[in-house]
Order: C-alpha cells, then sequence, then structure tokens
C-alpha cells in the first residue's frame, strides 16, 4: 500500500484540532476527513470517525497494524508541516 496523495483540506490556527485531511491510496481508494490534532505533547492524525447509537465514537477506517498507522501519521504530518511552512513563506 502506498499513499499516492495527500491534499490539505483545511489549516485551523487555534485550538486542538489543527487541520482536516484527505489521502489517496495506490490511486485507488480515498480517505476523506482525516484530522491532525494538536495533543498535550505532540500532534497526532486521527482517523474519520462516526458517533454509534450508544453515543461512542468509533472509527469508520484505520490502518491495522502499528506499523501502517505510523507511516501513514509520518507521512500525513510531514505534508501538514511543509504546507504549514509554505503559508509562513507566502506571508513573509
Amino acid at each position: 500500500m502506498e499513499i499516492t496523495d495527500i491534499r490539505i483540506r483545511k489549516i485551523i490556527p487555534q485550538g486542538r484540532l489543527r487541520g482536516i485531511i484527505s489521502i489517496t491510496l495506490d490511486d485507488l481508494f480515498a480517505v476523506h476527513d482525516i484530522k491532525v490534532v494538536q495533543g498535550d505533547d505532540r500532534l497526532f492524525v486521527a482517523m474519520p470517525s462516526r458517533r454509534d447509537d450508544n453515543g461512542v465514537y468509533r472509527d469508520i477506517v484505520h490502518p491495522i497494524t502499528p506499523a501502517a498507522r505510523n507511516e501513514i501519521e509520518g507521512e500525513i504530518l510531514s505534508a501538514y508541516k511543509r504546507e504549514i511552512e509554505r503559508q509562513q513563506a507566502e506571508q513573509s
């Protein structure tokens, strides 16, 4: 599996939610509404989720292995940081 496209849909400068991302896998499968969240110690990626009948949020899609999660999160956060740097350079 390869991430073949990452689209930064929205950058949010304030609050814990920092961005909304879409990715494409193998030019065949798109995942929308991935969130970049500012945690207590670091930025992290939250997969798309919805609330079930009991009020519990459950991921709609998610990586199965820790290695896959690390790879996806790393690529998304790298793209997010590049976009932040690009925007800051444009403002200078």
